[in-house]
């Protein structure tokens, strides 16, 4: 893998560790948002990220629940995609204990009607219990039955999950370092919240055509966010980009 900035040369684990880790001393949630796309603006071959994928991105990806507190998804990602909880080898454990970062990260699964099923592998597969960020609007029973399953259960606004709430029910949890793995939807809503502090997109070399989803969608906030690049890499003519909010510092 190569940097071509901030400066030009090979970057090994450690540097790239270094360029990907969160801000130390975080007052508040900071969240970071992954994606891949396609230089023609596709999400998704045949429905799923996986095609846009190659070795370097998956490495960025990984990276990114290593480094993290809490991994923050949308429920119809995390159903498209079939997440279950994390997985850490010794070396990613290894990086996490040397962080002062617990052994696993959970994944926090954002769900307006708490769609998720009590017996998906996001609630079943995990060593550390899932957390479900849903309203009150969501079905009391279907709330109930993750609650029995072992998922905590998060209440985060009446009629929708209200995203700021949201954050801070993790920040009580003690979950700052936040790695947003989408869908459109979801970044859509950190958009316009002005929730977003990291941006990482991978362009794929690849045109996929069709009609796929671009990175993110919904409500058009006040004003657009502004960025600054950070930083770009690139391996076997994937780009990785990482943008930061410019009131991020």
């Amino acid at each position: 893998m190569r940097m071509l900035l901030p400066h030009d040369g090979d970057i090994d684990d450690i540097e790239l560790e270094r360029l990907y880790d969160y801000p130390s001393d975080l007052a508040r949630p900071w969240v970071q948002v992954n994606f891949v796309s396609s230089p023609d603006g596709a999400v998704t071959v045949g429905g799923k990220s996986h095609g846009l994928s190659g070795p370097a991105d998956k490495k960025v990806f990984m990276l990114g629940r290593t480094l993290a507190d809490v991994v923050l998804v949308g429920a119809g990602t995390a159903t498209i995609e079939g997440y279950g909880g994390v997985k850490t080898g010794e070396v990613r454990a290894a990086v996490r204990s040397r962080l002062g970062l617990s052994p696993v990260p959970p994944i926090a699964v954002v769900t307006r009607r708490a769609t998720i099923a009590p017996d998906s592998p996001l609630v079943t597969e995990t060593v550390v219990p899932a957390i479900i960020l849903t309203c009150e609007a969501a079905a009391a029973d279907r709330r109930a039955a993750l609650s029995d399953a072992g998922a905590d259960v998060v209440v985060a606004g009446d009629s929708d999950v209200d995203l700021p709430t949201a954050l801070a029910e993790l920040d009580k949890r003690g979950l700052r370092r936040v790695s947003c793995e989408g869908g459109p939807h979801l970044f859509g809503g950190l958009i316009e919240a002005g929730l977003v502090d990291q941006l990482c997109l991978t362009i794929s070399p690849l045109l996929a055509g069709g009609d796929a989803s671009r990175i993110a969608f919904g409500r058009t906030p006040a004003a657009p966010r502004e960025l600054e690049l950070a930083s770009v890499l690139t391996d076997d003519s994937f780009l990785m980009l990482r943008y930061r909010a410019r009131r991020s510092g």
